[in-house]
């Protein structure tokens, strides 16, 4: 899957083949958000319960365990052809230009790592930001923080997939930037 347009023949088969709109995509993940909200507010709601803090949990699992099988799915389909990762870093590489590029059609500007186990991604541009506005910029930016939650599922998931089990926290101190703190855990083999 990538965004540019297919050129005929359209071939099913091939792995880079364009099949989803990318507008589509953007709005897709901006509705995730309310849905999970929604869905969350309704399940409250059945057990007399309104607490808004276990509401954005139930928000936060649902939102991470969707990126998480999308990531898995993503690093299925497109590192099949591949030679096997080896290297931790390596898997982060590949994140970090394969997989954002495709699914945020750019790459991650900044990586940084303290080679132990501890990798902090920054995207200065980071689409699902991008077009955000509120009142003020302080609401903006706590209402950008669950957008987050969704990419931080994709990475887990597609570290998984390769291999490593990690924790993935994000945060935004300023629209549209958004840094995603990796901290990998022990490696299945």
């Amino acid at each position: 899957m990538s965004f540019e347009t297919p050129l005929p023949p359209y071939n099913a088969a091939d792995p880079h083949a364009t099949f989803l709109n990318s507008s589509c995509f953007d709005l897709l993940l901006i509705e995730m958000v309310p849905m999970a909200h929604r869905l969350a507010s309704q399940q409250e709601a059945e057990k007399k319960q309104a607490v808004d803090d276990e509401q954005k949990e139930m928000a936060f699992r649902r939102l991470d365990s969707m990126g998480y099988r999308v990531g898995q799915g993503l690093v299925e389909r497109f590192s099949r052809d591949r030679p096997r990762l080896i290297d931790t870093l390596d898997m982060i590489k590949f994140l970090c230009k394969d997989l954002w590029t495709l699914v945020f059609r750019k790459q991650i500007d900044n990586l940084k790592t303290n080679h132990r186990g501890v990798y902090v991604l920054t995207d200065n541009t980071f689409r699902p930001l991008s077009r955000m506005s509120m009142s003020t910029p302080a609401e903006a930016i706590s209402s950008a923080q669950t957008f987050l939650w969704f990419p931080c599922g994709v990475i887990r998931g597609a570290l998984a997939s390769m291999g490593i089990n990690a924790t993935v926290q994000a945060e935004t101190s300023e629209l549209p930037a958004a840094t995603f703190q990796i901290k990998t855990l022990t490696a299945r083999g």
